[in-house]
């Protein structure tokens, strides 16, 4: 099978590849530079070279390919039509990746109630409406011959298997910890996250791309945490006891800019992946992410040394 995965050099997008090369299935990957071109084709990717803007390189590339998997961007909507246009009545499929913030709540730390399933109906806060669209505007294509399947990942954690082996939010806020002697939280650190481990995601997607319907929206959860648990792990993790501390969202947005601590570190996104349990049978089971933090998984030579 050959499959073009824009974000091959990415996190997900990396990881996915090579859990598709290693079954077999031929891979080519959207390179912007030469220099992740070179890096791409070393571990067996076909660079295909280009940027989220190149309308006619995405769609020739889309339309050589059995499977299009985008995992660059959740709000590039040009890149996402160019995609789907030049697959329009072909059949084939096209995973489009968002993530969980669509349901988050900005809440400055503190614990907001609402749990979230795929069928759950939510508004959007305005920072991720437009995500939102481009979601409705995947899922309907299945109704102008396109399998297009939309999966949103809550919190990413563990290793990677690609160019960048790195998620976001846990090396973020050990990155806080080192810096300042104590892992940090925004408010009273009660927001909620679902998370999953990358391992599992990666299986999500292997199961989606074989039997997902066209039209379908998975999350990928395995459980959740509240941010203070998460830095309570760290400080246990780097020696520091279980001692944490609280910033505001002005100190966290001095750290990780203001959209990430509002609609992210400082939000609640709490979701069950409901449809992905009973549709495709998804059975996730690698380490819980406070088993993956106090192993020492993120702490391991080279990684946030």
């Amino acid at each position: 099978m050959k499959v073009f995965i824009t974000g091959a050099s990415g996190y997900i997008g990396g990881s996915v590849s090579a859990a598709l090369m290693a079954a077999g299935h031929q891979v080519s990957g959207l390179a912007r530079s030469d220099n992740v071109a070179a890096a791409l084709a070393k571990l067996g990717v076909t660079p295909v070279h280009g940027t989220l803007d190149d309308a006619e390189v995405l769609a020739r590339a889309a339309y050589d390919a059995d499977v299009t998997i985008n995992a660059a961007s959740a709000g590039h909507r040009a890149a996402a039509e160019s995609m789907l246009k030049a697959l329009a009545n072909t059949g084939k499929t096209f995973l489009h990746t968002d993530g969980s913030s669509i349901v988050g709540t900005r809440a400055r730390g503190e614990l907001v109630e609402k749990v979230f399933d795929e069928d759950t109906p939510f508004m959007p806060t305005p920072q991720r409406a437009a995500r939102v669209e481009i979601d409705q505007m995947m899922r309907g294509a299945a109704r102008n011959g396109v399998r297009s399947v939309v999966i949103a990942p809550s919190l990413i954690y563990g290793l990677g298997h690609g160019l960048n082996p790195h998620s976001i939010q846990v090396p973020w806020l050990i990155q806080v910890a080192k810096k300042f002697g104590v892992a940090k939280h925004i408010g009273p650190g009660e927001n909620r996250w679902a998370n999953v481990h990358i391992d599992d995601l990666i299986a999500l997607y292997v199961l989606a791309i074989e039997k997902a319907p066209a039209g379908a929206f998975y999350y990928a959860e395995n459980g959740e945490n509240s941010m203070r648990e998460v830095c309570e792990a760290i400080s246990r993790m780097l020696g520091q006891g279980r001692r944490t501390q609280s910033m505001t969202v002005e100190e966290a947005a001095i750290e990780w800019g203001d959209g990430p601590a509002n609609d992210t570190m400082g939000s609640n996104s709490r979701v069950r992946a409901k449809r992905a349990r009973t549709e495709l049978n998804w059975q996730p089971k690698e380490r819980s992410l406070i088993e993956e933090i106090e192993r020492g998984c993120y702490a391991v030579p080279g990684v946030l040394s």
